[in-house]
């Protein structure tokens, strides 16, 4: 389903803050595949995942979703393939319009970018069950302006309208981290459900390795711009995080020390 060949990306080259960030990168990701991405600051992470969404043209390398060659395609082209959450609530839905006008946008992504004629009683019974699915009350709040939410119920939202017209591939940023712990949960277990039911095939970066263990039916390890670890079936099921750090110290030759990340 997405298809990564040979990938190289190279910051600020030829000075002295050259950065190679992603190293002869390639990566196939099956239809349905569910992956945690983990790996220490600077192992190129986001920048994998913003090479996937177009952010910035590759040096080296190619590109596929769903078969098409995407490499040379700008940004707001692929969207049409993408899903997309990022760390930051803010991010994703407008916040002074309406619960079930930012639901309105999402469904009319690639048409008409207005919402005239307006709202149909159809779609706001619609969005009403849609919303169920998150269990937080907010398909009673339709009406709520966004920027009255609490970081989770926007979080969880911004999900929903993400993935509202089934992507072809799901890009999670970090969509948890800015949270507390017990919202985090909240938004994970909202986000298996709806991986699950849609059969989502989805790339998650996550920096709390038990997430990464527990979420997902495969789980990569990047350092220095390249997989050192690719873990799935049996093996990720009976995976602990002690076991991670052993494999990733064997793979690397090198301890894993990162400020950020949440071992347990």
């Amino acid at each position: 389903m997405l298809k990564v060949s040979h990938v190289s990306k190279t910051f600020n080259a030829g000075t002295v803050n050259e950065k190679l960030a992603l190293d002869d990168f390639s990566i196939t990701i099956n239809e349905g595949d569910f992956i945690t991405v983990i790996g220490g600051n600077g192992a190129g992470k986001s920048t994998f995942m913003n090479a996937v969404a177009g952010v910035w043209r590759v040096d080296e390398g190619k590109i596929e979703i769903d078969g098409e060659d995407v490499t040379s395609l700008p940004e707001h082209k692929r969207a049409k393939y993408l899903g997309r959450v990022f760390q930051d609530p803010m991010l994703g839905t407008a916040a002074t319009m309406e619960i079930q006008e930012n639901l309105a946008l999402a469904k009319r992504r690639g048409l008409s970018r207005t919402l005239k004629p307006g709202i149909t009683k159809k779609e706001i019974k619609e969005y009403k069950e849609m919303l169920k699915i998150l269990d937080l009350g907010l398909e009673d709040r339709m009406t709520t302006k966004v920027g009255l939410l609490s970081g989770g119920q926007r979080q969880a939202l911004t999900l929903l309208m993400a993935t509202l017209k089934k992507p072809k591939l799901l890009l999670l940023d970090e969509h948890t981290a800015a949270l507390d712990p017990k919202t985090a949960a909240k938004v994970l277990e909202i986000t298996d459900k709806i991986v699950k039911r849609d059969n989502l095939t989805t790339l998650m970066i996550t920096h709390n390795m038990k997430d990464a263990i527990m979420h997902g039916n495969r789980l990569i390890m990047l350092n220095d711009g390249k997989i050192i670890l690719d873990i799935s079936g049996e093996e990720k099921k009976n995976l602990t995080v002690a076991d991670l750090l052993k494999k990733f110290e064997l793979a690397s030759g090198e301890e894993f020390t990162n400020d950020k990340a949440i071992l347990g």
